[in-house]
């Protein structure tokens, strides 16, 4: 069986639509499946940024902990500024 019979017909590409996390917040004094929901998305500290992929998880993980971090969608080309995604964007 092939790797992507097994997962689905889904690969996890370099063409995958991506959306920036920054950590802005830090998880002391909070729950600590937050502080895992963090650890999962892949941040260590404050002001780390890392790109996910745009997935309804994601988004679940990223909805968990909203109040921690800071969502950016990457503008195409990979040069320039990112654009705020969410209810604080603006």
């Amino acid at each position: 069986m092939t790797a992507k019979a097994k997962s689905g017909g889904r690969t996890a590409g370099a063409k995958s639509k991506k959306v920036r996390v920054r950590l802005v917040r830090s998880t002391i004094g909070f729950e600590k499946s937050q502080a895992k929901v963090v650890e999962g998305l892949g941040l260590r500290r404050i002001g780390h940024t890392v790109e996910v992929v745009d997935h309804p998880a994601m988004w679940g993980m990223i909805h968990k902990v909203r109040h921690l971090v800071q969502v950016e969608a990457p503008v195409s080309g990979g040069r320039g500024r990112a654009q705020r995604v969410g209810h604080d964007a603006g």
